[in-house]
């Protein structure tokens, strides 16, 4: 698999994204929107050349290697990004996703997960992580929502918001190896533990 085929959904088109100023634009709108923005790894965005840089750097670098999981969420009427998800090129098969602010708690980036990991066990992928800050719960509620399991928290100093966060790592095995627990976070950020979790 490569260059992030198309993926369509009941209400959604997963694509590539362009460096068109259509797609900058409602990028924009989305990095940099603060709460959107809270639990994310980066600052809010100032101003479209940063929005442009963004895209360029964590999207359009990423279709020219082998794989290329990582999409721009758009509804199906416009065609125009509305978020994103995919997955990163490092050993932890990191997931991640944003959404627009309006758009929230519709189901959306569920609707688009499911999507992914489809393409994923197709595609042979053995197992993906996620993770999310505990004050954000809902990210979690979407994990689950795919199949992922809760395995381990760890504390990290994240930056560049260098503050003191407690990530909460799930996994989904997607090759059958069920007992699989992915020990990067731990083995990095030695403060881990289980917490008691409906999960």
């Amino acid at each position: 698999m490569s260059n992030s085929p198309q993926l369509i959904t009941d209400r959604l088109i997963l694509r590539k994204f362009t460096g068109e100023p259509e797609d900058i634009e409602a990028m924009f709108t989305i990095l940099s929107d603060i709460e959107t923005n809270r639990f994310l790894p980066w600052f809010p965005v100032k101003d479209l050349d940063e929005a442009r840089q963004h895209v360029q750097e964590r999207f359009l670098n990423t279709y020219n290697g082998e794989k290329g999981y990582r999409y721009a969420i758009c509804l199906k009427e416009d065609n125009i990004p509305v978020g994103y998800i995919g997955l990163s090129e490092g050993e932890s098969h990191d997931f991640g996703y944003g959404l627009r602010r309006d758009l929230w708690h519709r189901g959306i980036v569920t609707e688009a997960a499911k999507a992914v990991v489809q393409r994923l066990r197709a595609d042979k992928m053995d197992f993906i992580t996620a993770t999310h800050d505990v004050n954000n719960p809902r990210s979690g509620a979407v994990m689950r929502k795919i199949g992922m399991k809760y395995c381990y928290s760890y504390v990290e100093q994240w930056q560049p918001k260098n503050i003191r966060v407690i990530f909460r790592m799930y996994q989904l095995n997607l090759d059958g190896m069920t007992d699989r627990v992915y020990t990067g976070y731990k083995e990095n950020y030695p403060d881990y533990f289980i917490e008691n979790i409906d999960a």
